[in-house]
């Protein structure tokens, strides 16, 4: 039996784990980059008030962490408006194997600077973390073999008990979030400019009894087990990642609120274009199809978003009219 937190980072990270030996969410599960270049195209609206905040630099960042694939880098590439595409930096930030993309930096590690927008998408709830169940009355790690039969540990420290009584009181069982607030309080505190996390997520109002760590394996989603065969996820108490970092201004919403915010709509071409240019036609119902899917409630658009900018640097008014 081992430790669940250990257990996940070595399912997913050691040599030859889940995503270092080259798996790419994608092949596992439905992820937004994919859907089409629509998340592209309003993250790039979000990287223009966050430039313009900044007064147009020289250079402008944009960084994908955790990038798996390096989709969204390399479609905010492409997409990129002359005004922006001169100097922008695109970098692309993952553990697993980096891929060959022409005028995408590839890293393992986040620079030491950052000067425009970060983005983290789908990046902190594959953080692995302390997983909790409150037994006989005590707060306990769980243990796990590779097989998953899990088995109360020894009683949580301090920071992880902390932790659940500000912002998981009364939970049966838990994903302790201390290891991702400080890892987006680390990313948050590289750049200049905002940064942005989008995951599955909770908040205080809404926070599930039992947890939610769970695992995906091609398209489908099956039991937790750390064995390397499958990603192990868990949502993400946005909440407090938010207090964590030192920020200037924090906004939390829902993707489909914040991609509306940005842009993005949803509605059907005139049914008069299909006659008087089909093509026309065919492409814009296509591209409605895509963003219905990207601000379903239910689906995609019930995804959580952080954004915050750093202290001393303008809000990029996600949330403008």
């Amino acid at each position: 039996m081992r430790d669940w937190q250990d257990a996940w980072w070595n399912a997913l990270y050691s040599n030859g784990g889940f995503f270092t030996r080259g798996e790419r969410p994608a092949g596992h599960f439905r992820t937004a980059p994919l859907v089409g270049p629509e998340l592209a195209e309003a993250l790039l609206v979000l990287l223009d008030r966050v430039d313009h905040g900044l007064g147009r630099p020289s250079t402008v960042d944009f960084v994908d962490m955790g990038a798996g694939g390096g989709e969204l880098a390399e479609t905010v590439l492409r997409l990129a408006p002359p005004r922006l595409s001169s100097r922008l930096r695109v970098t692309a930030v993952d553990l697993g194997p980096s891929r060959d993309i022409p005028g995408v930096h590839w890293f393992h590690e986040l620079p030491e600077q950052v000067l425009g927008l970060l983005v983290g998408h789908e990046w902190l709830d594959a953080i692995p973390c302390p997983v909790i169940t409150v037994h006989n009355g005590l707060i306990r790690r769980v243990l796990v073999d590779e097989h998953g039969a899990e088995q109360p540990g020894p009683e949580a420290g301090a920071a992880e008990r902390d932790w659940l009584r500000r912002w998981w009181p009364g939970a049966h069982r838990a994903e302790v979030g201390t290891t991702r607030d400080a890892a987006w309080a680390a990313a948050l505190a590289r750049v200049r400019g905002a940064a942005l996390a989008v995951d599955y997520g909770h908040l205080a109002a809404d926070r599930p009894g039992d947890g939610t760590l769970t695992g995906y394996r091609s398209g489908r989603q099956v039991r937790p087990v750390p064995d390397g065969s499958c990603d192990l996820t868990a949502h993400v108490a946005m909440d407090a990642c938010a207090s964590a970092a030192a920020a200037g201004s924090t906004v939390l919403s829902t993707q489909s609120a914040a991609l509306r915010a940005l842009g993005l709509t949803a509605a059907t071409p005139p049914s008069g274009l299909a006659a008087t240019d089909p093509a026309a036609w065919l492409s814009a119902t296509a591209a409605a199809g895509r963003a219905h899917e990207l601000l379903d409630p239910a689906g995609l658009g019930g995804f959580h978003w952080l954004l915050q900018s750093t202290a001393g640097t303008p809000a990029p008014q996600l949330m403008r009219a």
